[in-house]
């Protein structure tokens, strides 16, 4: 089957729309087909940015993903997360870095921040699925529908358990949605 094929029957389905994003440890972005124009645009975030800070913050009243995030985090580093576990560099800033990381079920390194002045526990999947809901919510505020599929890119040095951890906060995603 061609692209263009599949394409235009991606574009046929009633259930919603099929995004594509780009999540990365820094910045994120979403795009989408349109038929009409023949063309891939890049979807806009709610401050007009095509890209999408990777951060996530918590404070006393809400949880906050993207510009607002990052934006607050001079007046609430602690509860300000953004960055890459698994990096060499990564592993050695986590000793300075303001928010903190234990050890989670299963080995896994697991993020504790303080919500409305409760703590909670947040695997990097879980966080990253926050990014993800973000960028959906941008996407059907942009085209006035539901997204109900997405394809989600990741940084090419991202090991198997990486990208089995991008496909679970993906999942999560939608059911964050639902």
């Amino acid at each position: 089957m061609q692209s263009s094929s599949i394409v235009k029957k991606m574009s046929q389905k009633d259930k919603g729309a099929a995004i594509g994003i780009d999540l990365g440890t820094t910045y994120s972005c979403a795009a989408l087909w349109f038929d009409r124009k023949n063309r891939v645009e890049v979807i806009p975030n709610e401050q007009g940015n095509n890209t999408t800070p990777s951060f996530v913050a918590f404070n006393d009243s809400e949880l906050l993903v993207g510009e607002g995030a990052k934006n607050q985090i001079a007046r609430n580093p602690t509860n300000t997360l953004f960055g890459k576990y698994h990096d060499p560099q990564v592993q050695k800033d986590m000793e300075s870095w303001p928010f903190k990381v234990v050890e989670g079920p299963a080995l896994k390194p697991t993020v504790v921040v303080e919500l409305k002045g409760e703590e909670k526990k947040y695997a990097p999947e879980e966080l990253s699925a926050l990014v993800l809901k973000k960028l959906k919510e941008s996407a059907e505020a942009f085209i006035g529908r539901e997204v109900t599929d997405a394809v989600i890119t990741v940084p090419a040095y991202f090991n198997n358990n990486q990208r089995e951890a991008t496909k679970e906060a993906g999942t999560l995603c939608y059911s964050f949605s639902r």
